[in-house]
């Protein structure tokens, strides 16, 4: 008996698991139309359990990287606010305006997200006048920066979990 099964992961065609085609022949008390379909059953039921193994695989990476961004600081995690930080970082200080052109953004925008970060002690604003024209400035805290050192390390460990690191 050749049993044959057509299945995206079983290339169509080929003859099925040996061990259907053993366990088909084996069993006396049914008819050959009986054997098919239960080689056909198992032969699936193998197939659905080698591919049951990537999915645990993907569900524990899953889990993983619901974990690490579950940690995930969410004050930064904005993509505004995450600009905001990494532009300050990068720079001791920044002008409202500069970082409004820097992020290409509106000045409500810059106002809301930047007072966020700073409520959350991230950064530091400084008002003042050059000449008769007011001038922000902005400044990343020691805290801010620590924050922002541990969300990139939680987003490296989020790419890792991903890569199956």
């Amino acid at each position: 008996m050749n049993v044959r099964v057509s299945s995206p992961s079983v290339s169509a065609g080929l003859t099925c698991d040996a061990r259907a085609h053993a366990w088909a022949t084996d069993t006396s008390n049914f008819n050959f139309s009986q054997k098919v379909i239960m080689a056909r059953n198992l032969a699936l039921k193998i197939e659905n359990d080698l591919e049951e193994t990537p999915k645990k695989s993907a569900l524990r990476i899953e889990k993983a990287a619901e974990n690490v961004s579950n940690e995930l600081d969410k004050v930064i995690h904005e993509r505004m606010r995450l600009g905001i930080i990494s532009a300050l970082a990068a720079n001791e200080t920044l002008s409202f305006t500069e970082l409004k052109n820097l992020l290409n953004t509106t000045d409500g925008n810059i106002s809301v997200h930047a007072r966020k970060l700073e409520e959350a002690g991230y950064l530091l604003c400084e008002k003042s006048f050059k000449g008769r024209i007011p001038l922000t400035e902005y400044r990343i805290t020691g805290d801010g920066r620590e924050a922002l050192k541990r969300y990139l390390n939680h987003m490296e460990s989020l790419i890792n979990a991903m890569k199956g690191k």
